[in-house]
């Protein structure tokens, strides 16, 4: 072995590579370092080491106590590489006497030489390392795996360094500029579509936040929290051909369907299967729809009530005595045993099942009707039964109607009107006959004065005008038949869907619909039989009815052409006494409120909202951009819009040169008690 080689040197002299045991390398004391490196690093050396070898020597003095070497060397310089190795002694992937090469120095300052080599260099720019990432895996072949365990990183930074290497060149070269910043550079990662990416570039304006960008690169992509995309399926859209782009740097929540149009056409297709499956139950036709068509025009008839078999209403009373003798003791499924807890779900799910039985569609409706099969707004399906076309109504309602109570009431007070000399004439002329009816115009009379007396005799009953007001407008509401009830009330629903775009399909409205089906399920197939069902009803149910049918004809509009100022005070008065908090069903965002209003209500709003500081921070953006930064600094702020706002209550004093109204006094302070 040559000196510039040798093992250990009698006469160590400078400036020669060495070889040293590993156990013979002991930490500088002088060593620049202070602050231990980081066991990351330590791993990725010792991944280094281990698949290419010790690409740099460590730089080594003698150690001497008494002016005499202990055959240990002082570690100079490379005293990360130093612990790598001993790392991989610990592993057993080397031994401790695996010869380390070394330079031996001892003419320069250990300390300097230290601070020299920790000083003295210039990092890699990211974007060569995100290139040179890129090259190995297109070149060589290796995965993310196979990377990361070369460089001791986990697979998931290899993606991320591998995702950003694949992004467009021009860029990267933005990048290396300083161009753009490595958020903004991760936002557009996001795809690794170059001709998109440039695009978007492009069109940025002075305000390029990563959120936009992302925004931006993902506009014509469905994310994974869109309902088509819940219902469908990430497996079932891949496996038909569709890509999921996936964001390495944030929180994507399922990332994004590239193909709008094929997650369209497989959930089209998948609700035409269910639609499938609903008409085999025996209606005559079955629709499939994304979304709910409310311009169908169709009568809708609902399932009515139906005795259980005596085989079910034994079974259901065991089920639920069962179930009861399962529950007690217990609050919640999560304080049950696991199988407690299945047990008793499978009980419940059989209760539900004979439950379904009491309710059922006449035989007619099925025949001569069909049902909707559409997307709900979380994903689910909903499907709507019992809707019949405008020709075959006469066939699923085979009811006799009465000809007379579907006339014009005006013309045939008109008709009357102009019988009535002809009436009086008859009776001077014509001789009494035996079993002759009553003349219309004597029978108009009488019952005058029978309408005069049951108004009197309504308003001494309030308990009865409930139900007579109830029937009349559930006869209207749930039968389309506005001659059923005797009271001259008019309810009046005005659809929603033309003032607000989507507002049919929202939760709210969901909430709405389950509302009236749960009470169409329960009404008598007849409406000759809505009265007896409305008498039987207890008085909180009744009440519980009449505000149902009441709740559907409110209407707070305010239309441009259309003034009523007393109409919305009341809408107002209605709202605070309710309480109505908006904030729990609506927020601003682009689409609802900011991207419609100006540049300065925008800013009203979030200095409203949020604070001053906040609206300046966004005053000087276009309003595209404005309008986006303000949706996410209101979120969660429960701000709106003073039309959406419910007034405080009015407190009205009574004048001081007014004497006291007790019984309206009385008044006001039970409506206090209803309004709380």
């Amino acid at each position: 072995m040559n000196a510039v080689t040798q093992t250990v040197a009698a006469e160590p002299v400078s400036g020669v590579e060495i070889f040293v045991p590993l156990a013979k390398l002991k930490k500088s004391p002088k060593n620049a370092r202070k602050v231990p490196h980081g066991e990351a690093a330590i791993e990725a050396l010792a991944a280094s080491i281990q698949h290419k070898g010790l690409i740099q020597n460590l730089v080594v003095e003698p150690e001497v106590k008494d002016e005499k070497p202990t055959g240990y060397y002082l570690v100079t310089a490379g005293e990360g590489r130093r612990l790598a190795m001993l790392l991989r002694a610990k592993r057993k992937q080397i031994k401790k006497s695996e010869p380390v090469r070394c330079w031996l120095d001892t003419q320069n300052d250990p300390s300097e030489i230290s601070l020299d080599e920790n000083v003295t260099r210039t990092p890699m720019h990211p974007a060569d390392q995100f290139e040179r990432f890129a090259e190995l895996s297109n070149e060589k072949g290796w995965g993310a795996q196979e990377i990361g365990a070369r460089f001791g990183v986990s697979a998931s930074v290899v993606k991320q360094r591998l995702r950003l290497g694949a992004v467009s060149p021009k860029l990267l070269q933005v990048y290396r500029e300083d161009g753009l910043t490595l958020d903004q550079l991760m936002a557009f990662a996001i795809t690794e579509d170059h001709a998109r990416q440039d695009q978007v570039f492009e069109g940025l304006h002075h305000n390029r936040e990563p959120w936009i960008i992302r925004r931006d690169m993902t506009a014509s992509n469905v994310p994974a929290t869109d309902r088509r995309a819940v219902f469908v399926g990430a497996d079932a859209y891949v496996e038909a051909g569709g890509t999921i782009i996936r964001d390495l740097f944030s929180e994507d929540r399922g990332g994004f369907f590239e193909d709008a149009g094929l997650l369209d056409m497989l959930a089209a297709e998948k609700l035409r299967k269910i639609a499938g499956e609903v008409q085999a139950e025996g209606w005559k036709w079955a629709e499939a729809h994304i979304d709910y068509p409310h311009a169908h025009g169709m009568r809708r008839f609902y399932p009515q009530s139906v005795p259980l078999s005596d085989e079910d209403e034994v079974r259901l009373e065991a089920l639920s005595t069962q179930h009861d003798e399962l529950a007690e003791g217990y609050s919640s499924y999560d304080e049950m045993p696991e199988d407690v807890a299945e047990k008793l779900e499978a009980i419940s799910d059989e209760i539900d099942a004979i439950s379904e039985k009491r309710y059922a569609y006449d035989a007619n409706v099925i025949a001569h009707g069909g049902a909707f099969v559409v997307l709900h707004h979380d994903g689910t399906v909903r499907i709507e039964r019992g809707f019949v076309r405008p020709e075959d109504e006469a066939l699923a309602d085979p009811q006799p109607e009465d000809e007379a109570e579907h006339a014009d009431p005006e013309a045939v007070e008109d008709e009357q009107a102009g019988d009535g000399d002809e009436d009086v004439q008859e009776f001077e002329e014509e001789d009494e006959e035996p079993g002759k009816p009553i003349s219309d115009s004597l029978t108009r009379d009488l019952s005058a004065h029978r309408t005069l007396a049951l108004r009197v005799a309504l308003g001494e009953r309030p308990d009865l005008a409930v139900i007579a007001l109830t029937h009349t407008l559930t006869a209207q509401l749930f039968y389309s038949y506005a001659e059923a009830g005797c009271l001259e009330v008019r309810p009046t629903v005005t659809p929603l869907g033309s003032h607000a775009d989507g507002i049919e399909d929202t939760p709210l409205a969901a909430k709405a619909n389950e509302a009236r089906e749960a009470w169409a399920e329960r009404m008598p197939r007849d409406v000759a039989d809505l009265w007896g069902f409305i008498v039987g009803l207890d008085d909180e149910k009744r009440l519980a009815l009449l505000a149902h049918c009441a709740s559907r004809t409110v209407n707070a509009l305010r239309l441009p052409w259309d003034r009523k100022p007393r109409t919305l005070q009341t809408a107002d008065r209605l709202a605070s006494a309710l309480a109505l908090d908006m904030a729990k069903d609506w927020t601003p965002t682009v689409d609802s409120y900011l991207g419609r209003v100006t540049k300065a209500h925008i800013v009203e709003a979030v200095t409203e909202g949020v604070s001053e500081d906040a609206a300046r921070r966004i005053a000087d953006k276009k309003k595209p951009d404005m309008a986006q930064a303000a949706e996410q600094l209101l979120a969660g702020t429960g701000w709106l819009p003073a039309v959406l706002r419910t007034p405080e209550p009015e407190v009205e004093q009574p004048s001081e040169a007014e004497a006291p109204d007790t019984e309206a006094q009385d008044g006001e302070a039970s409506y206090a008690v209803a309004a709380e």
